[in-house]
């Protein structure tokens, strides 16, 4: 093929990596296989350099500046190195801690990283084998590390892969270390400014020890142990979708006095290809469905999953009919939610000084629980970043008892910052048990919270947008309902717009506009005069654009709920036809 049909710039980046004295032969030889065979990925893999975002990178394996590899994955990490050793230059050691999942090349690039940073003089702590990324976040903190990475694109498809970045109070990175990272990274402008001549005597291999401390402090978050007891034989469902949770989860389960639990078998096996599974995403059905076909052969009480780094969980329960279901996140966020509220106010541990935090895009029947106790909540950006900065601002102030978002993340307490499978799987059993005690399913006790409260709905719709046009197809989406917001949604008045872009919020009917106190982000929200919300954000980890609608109604009675729930089925689906999103 020649080389005319393919863009010039493109084609002279990839040049550059096959003239590049630092890039091995290897990979040249596939980059020329591409130049002549293969334009369009040529294109894909060459027409940009992959983003180190606020979180850090996620994308596609393979070669090219657009995709996971050695030499991006190394020039990431030299500049993080370089922004590390700036920050931290009066301290006598610089440390850093690195996990990785079951992807594939997941241990390859943690290898990559540990060798760049050490070869940097910073002192590496490595994970001798795949786990957990709530696990990590313990770590920096349990280690004094200034910083710490895991390896792991969530729940992406198996072409993906990522490198998620932490700072010391082990949290991902928020302003300014967020931006900071970005331009140290961009200021490597070849592959020859990354020192890969690794280190060895100051990469430290860790496990064993990390995990029993962990496991240790998870337990003591248990808020009940006495209804445990007499609900240990509870039949739970687990499966880790071939991911990390193998690793912790079944073992913090048994820690809390769980005895019967039973695992998917195939999906225990740790592998980055899912063969089990097209996605790996508890928030899908066809991901949960061995492990819920295995609970209705041994008619089991309760079903679990986690993501392949075990930081979102997936939930199955059986429903008034017997048939099991799976949770939404919200639904799953609200049960957790008034558990913990529930025991702090049995316990008598409420003093007035607790809250809890929850995404912007998150039901608000979380604040409504919250608010009946007497605790505080607050609203932050999506993403668990910003929970983890709430809890670091309230530090010594007020006592978090935990926090949600409704994409399946959720954190108990604060010893980890960042969302925790492991622990939240546990409390989730743990609730299931209490339910049990007092003769209720958690189904049961999932509509006790509609009765108490109000049947809020929600869903999510995902436009995705691939490639270089997706981009720009997302861009102008957002940039369309910011220029002309609709006035009304489905014939219901648009009262509220929140512009977290802008920072304002503006009251449509009195023209009132008043700053919002939240970081600058792409996203914004329409409330309407019925009580519903609508938000719109881009993914920032996925080629995709994010619809959210949440719709109220109060049930009166627990024989209306099919009823009511139905209608608010059709006022969501009137709202996405009316949006053009149908």
């Amino acid at each position: 093929m020649s080389n005319t049909n393919i863009d010039p710039t493109i084609l002279k980046r990839a040049q550059s990596w096959l003239s590049d004295v630092n890039i091995d032969d290897e990979t040249k030889v596939r980059i020329s296989t591409l130049i002549e065979n293969d334009p369009g990925e040529l294109a894909e893999s060459f027409y940009c350099d992959l983003e180190f975002g606020t979180g850090g990178l996620r994308g596609i394996m393979g070669d090219g500046t657009n995709r996971m590899n050695r030499y991006t994955v190394g020039m990431a990490t030299q500049g993080l190195a370089n922004y590390l050793k700036m920050v931290f230059a009066a301290e006598p050691e610089i440390r850093l801690a690195i996990a990785y999942d079951s992807r594939n090349k997941s241990s390859y690039f943690a290898r990559i990283a540990a060798e760049v940073l050490s070869a940097n003089g910073i002192v590496v702590y490595l994970f001798e084998n795949l786990r957990p990324t709530p696990e990590l976040s313990f770590a920096v903190r349990y280690l004094n590390c200034q910083s710490g990475i895991v390896i792991t694109a969530s729940h992406n498809p198996k072409e993906y892969n990522g490198y998620k970045v932490y700072w010391n109070d082990g949290a991902q990175l928020v302003p300014p270390h967020d931006k900071n990272v970005i331009i140290e990274v961009q200021k490597i402008a070849s592959i020859g400014e990354v020192n890969f001549a690794g280190d060895e005597s100051k990469i430290n291999m860790i496990g064993e020890k990390i995990d029993n401390e962990f496991l240790k402090i998870s337990k003591s978050y248990s808020l009940a142990p006495e209804v445990i007891v007499p609900q240990k034989n509870m039949k739970i469902v687990y499966t880790p979708l071939h991911g990390t949770g193998i690793t912790l989860v079944p073992q913090s389960l048994r820690n809390y006095g769980f005895e019967n639990i039973h695992i998917v078998e195939e999906q225990a096996v740790s592998d980055g290809n899912f063969p089990t599974i097209v996605s790996p995403n508890p928030e899908e059905k066809a991901a949960m469905q061995m492990a819920l076909d295995k609970a209705r052969a041994i008619d089991a009480d309760l079903v679990l999953a986690t993501d392949p780094d075990a930081d979102r969980i997936g939930v199955g329960v059986k429903d008034l009919d017997g048939n099991y279901i799976l949770l939404n996140g919200n639904q799953t966020a609200a049960l957790l939610t008034y558990y913990l509220i529930k025991q702090w106010q049995l316990k008598g541990k409420l003093t007035g000084n607790e809250y809890i935090v929850k995404t912007i895009v998150t039901s608000e029947l979380l604040g409504d629980i919250a608010r009946s106790a007497g605790v505080e909540y607050f609203d932050c950006l999506t993403g668990f970043k910003w929970i983890a900065e709430v809890i670091r601002n309230l530090e010594g102030k007020k006592t978090f008892i935990g926090g949600g978002e409704e994409s399946y993340g959720y954190m108990i307490g604060d010893f980890v910052r960042d969302k925790d499978a492991v622990t939240a799987c546990c409390i989730f059993a743990e609730c299931a048990a209490w339910a049990g005690s007092k003769g209720k399913s958690l189904y049961e006790l999932l509509l006790d919270i509609y009765l108490e409260y109000g049947l809020y709905k929600e869903n999510l719709v995902n436009v995705v947008k691939k490639g270089m046009s997706g981009q720009a197809e997302i861009k102008a989406m957002m940039e369309g309902f910011r220029a002309n917001p609709p006035k009304e949604i489905a014939g219901s008045q648009v009262t509220l717009m929140n512009d977290f872009q802008l920072r304002q919020a503006t009251d449509v009917v009195t023209g009132n506009v008043t700053p919002i106190a939240l970081p600058k982000s792409d996203v914004l929200q329409f409330f309407l005069a019925d009580g519903s919300k609508i938000s719109m954000r881009p993914s920032g980890t996925e080629p995709k654009i994010k619809f959210y609608f949440s719709v109220r109604a109060e049930l009166h009675a627990v024989a209306d709920f099919k009823k009511v729930e139905a209608k608010l089925d059709g006022r969501i689906e009137e709202i996405i036809v009316s949006m053009g999103l149908r």
